[in-house]
């Protein structure tokens, strides 16, 4: 009778839970396989490369559980129930406080995790710029919708303020890494946003008639 494999040592979902926080708080090339071994629960390294295949592999899971978890932050982009400046605002608030939250490390995965490779890791580096161009693609899809319903004007003004947001957006990782708090990061928002404001259609007020 073939004996059976020995189980496995280690909780998988907690392996990835604690590769998740040491690539975000390190970034993919600065972490090394002994480190993530370790962070693992010392596992070996042949349970590493059964459950994982490679760095690159696990680093790729943990950008879908980031995305699945974290993540969930930039959902309100897509949701079309919302307003879209309602769907950016909502996307710009929830990022600010998981940023800046102390119960994982600071900032965003996805745009600090690959910041200093060097060009043989240029798969990873292209699979995060894949996911900040979607974050792009997110925010100027808003204003768009804003502008085709009648609720931004169509301007100079309006056709870079995709680039704006997006710019804000990806710059909070920095601020929130260097220890800016949430209430301050919800501040400069609040005035991020008079930009969409004045650039706003204004309903029009009806025309009294004139009383007899």
């Amino acid at each position: 009778m073939a004996r059976t494999g020995r189980p496995r040592e280690f909780d998988r979902d907690k392996a990835i839970d604690a590769a998740t926080a040491l690539f975000w708080a390190q970034g993919y090339e600065p972490t090394s396989l002994t480190q993530l071994k370790a962070s693992m629960g010392d596992i070996s390294p042949a349970s590493f490369y059964a459950a994982f295949g490679s760095k690159e592999a696990l680093f790729r899971e943990v950008v879908q559980h980031y995305l699945a978890t974290y993540g969930q932050v930039m959902a309100p982009l897509w949701d079309e129930s919302l307003s879209p400046r309602e769907a950016i605002e909502k996307t710009l608030r929830a990022s600010a406080r998981m940023q800046s939250a102390r119960t994982h490390p600071a900032g965003c995965l996805v745009v600090s995790g690959a910041s200093n490779c060097s060009p043989d890791n240029e798969p990873i580096q292209a699979l995060l710029a894949a996911e900040r161009q979607r974050t792009r693609a997110g925010i100027r899809a808003c204003v768009e919708r804003a502008i085709a319903k009648g609720e931004l004007k169509a301007s100079p003004a309006t056709d870079v303020l995709p680039d704006i947001l997006t710019t804000f957006f990806h710059g909070m990782t920095c601020e929130a890494r260097d220890g800016i708090k949430a209430k301050n990061l919800d501040a400069a928002i609040t005035s991020l946003l008079t930009l969409w404001d004045i650039n706003a259609v204004k309903p029009r007020k009806e025309k009294r008639s004139p009383k007899r």
